[in-house]
């Protein structure tokens, strides 16, 4: 690629900003031994006049959660007329929402776990509107990502607990019925499939710290499924993928059970990039180095508003990785 002026977005003002830095420091130091001149730009409220006074040719978009994952930072770029990575306004703000995603899904005969919303004025309520729902169940903030503010409950004690955590950090919640099975993620690179990974936490399920503690979690590159079952999972992250609309990086999050079902949990639009993060954990095995992720996601950036191209076309300038590995099973170190 030519050497560009490429502005990093990072850090922002949601609760997943320490993340946002490291993914960002991380692919900034990617694009510089790419040759590429980089600006890092500390996304707050006075985002829009430091772009305008940066001078970049593209965005790098290195955010996570609100106000960088949604569609707004998005909607700014696509006012200045500044390229980014990654998806567009819609999608961003479709994969944010697990409202919205889920109804998308269930529009697509996408299977995901069976769930209901509750606003922050019927929290009070909660004992009488979860009714038979049932125990365990989970309950998450509408629009948070890093499991942030997630809870796994299994009584009534548990629940009243949860939802007013999770309340913390969004009005809106979703309590969905708790599905034992593999945590299983799958990562896309211009809606093309890169591979699955299986997760293993050493906690109740791939919470926070589980995803940022050394040690807590082990991964496992291809997931531990047969190959038939592989396959189907790759399928259903695809479609899942599709109907967003995403472009650029995701990460599909599903869950495999011990029987013949997968569930779709959530798609990622942005998902992590530190050299740790699942999405380069799967990228190296399909023979991308962390640098050449770097580089073929800085190649599909582009604006959406003038519909172009489809979001599922190749970036014009990313190339294959000429040395993908055969594809044996191996451990992944957290």
């Amino acid at each position: 690629m030519d050497r560009r002026r490429v502005g990093v977005l990072l850090g922002g003002m949601s609760s997943e900003r320490e993340i946002s830095l490291k993914t960002g420091e991380a692919v900034a130091a990617a694009l510089e031994r790419l040759g590429h001149d980089v600006v890092r730009i500390y996304v707050d409220t006075d985002v829009d006049q430091v772009l305008r006074q940066s001078s970049i040719e593209v965005a790098f978009l290195a955010l996570h959660g609100r106000f960088g994952e949604d569609g707004c930072i998005q909607g700014l770029l696509e006012i200045l007329g500044i390229p980014y990575t990654g998806s567009g306004v819609l999608a961003s703000a479709l994969a944010m929402d697990k409202l919205k995603s889920k109804e998308i899904f269930r529009l697509h005969n996408i299977a995901t776990p069976p769930y209901y919303s509750l606003v922050a004025d019927d929290a009070d309520r909660i004992g009488e509107i979860h009714g038979s729902f049932g125990f365990p169940a989970v309950v998450k903030p509408r629009r948070e990502g890093s499991s942030v503010g997630v809870s796994i409950v299994h009584d009534a004690d548990g629940l009243t607990d949860a939802v007013h955590e999770a309340l913390r950090f969004d009005d809106e919640l979703i309590v969905e019925r708790y599905i034992k099975g593999k945590e299983v993620c799958v990562g896309l690179l211009d809606g093309r499939v890169l591979g699955a990974i299986e997760v293993a936490p050493k906690r109740a399920f791939y919470d926070y710290q589980a995803k940022y503690t050394p040690g807590m979690t082990d991964y496992h590159f291809p997931a531990r499924l047969a190959p038939t079952r592989y396959r189907c999972v790759l399928t259903l992250a695809e479609k899942a993928d599709r109907a967003l609309g995403c472009c650029g990086p995701s990460r599909v999050d599903l869950l495999v059970t011990d029987g013949d079902n997968e569930y779709v949990l959530e798609v990622n639009s942005l998902p992590g990039m530190t050299p740790t993060s699942l999405l380069p954990k799967i990228a190296a095995g399909a023979g991308y180095t962390y640098d050449r992720l770097v580089e073929a996601i800085l190649a599909g950036a582009r604006l959406h508003a003038g519909g172009s191209r489809a979001c599922s076309d190749p970036p014009i300038q990313a190339r294959e990785p000429a040395d993908a590995p055969a594809g044996g099973k191996r451990a992944l170190a957290s």
